[in-house]
């Protein structure tokens, strides 16, 4: 996506979404939003600490094991499951993944 097409979808201009970029101007906690939203991910993929700095820190994290979230797929993967009502049809889907997670790390090794 290009700086002008996030521009307009947050409704500023080009410049200003480089000032952004560059540290140059703050982000407001709204436009963060409408940023997160923009680029369809979480609003914590903003405040997402790398391991190092974890580790560096000494303290756990919230998100520590969510970083996979940051994925636009981990995201539309959750949200779909978050739309399917019927507990059974979840418990199937969660199975069928966990068993295809499986056979990929055999796969890898």
């Amino acid at each position: 996506m290009s700086q002008t097409e996030l521009g307009v979808l947050i409704d500023v201009t080009f410049q200003q979404i480089q000032k952004y970029e560059k540290g140059a101007n703050r982000v407001s906690a709204g436009r963060l939003q409408r940023l997160a939203k923009a680029l369809n991910v979480p609003i914590t993929f903003f405040y997402a600490a790398t391991t190092a700095e974890k580790q560096t820190a000494g303290t756990d994290s919230v998100d520590v094991g969510l970083e996979f979230l940051e994925t636009a797929g981990a995201v539309r993967l959750v949200r779909a499951y978050s739309g399917i009502k019927d507990s059974e049809m979840r418990r199937v889907l969660v199975e069928l993944t966990e068993g295809i997670a499986r056979s990929a790390a055999r796969s890898a090794d």
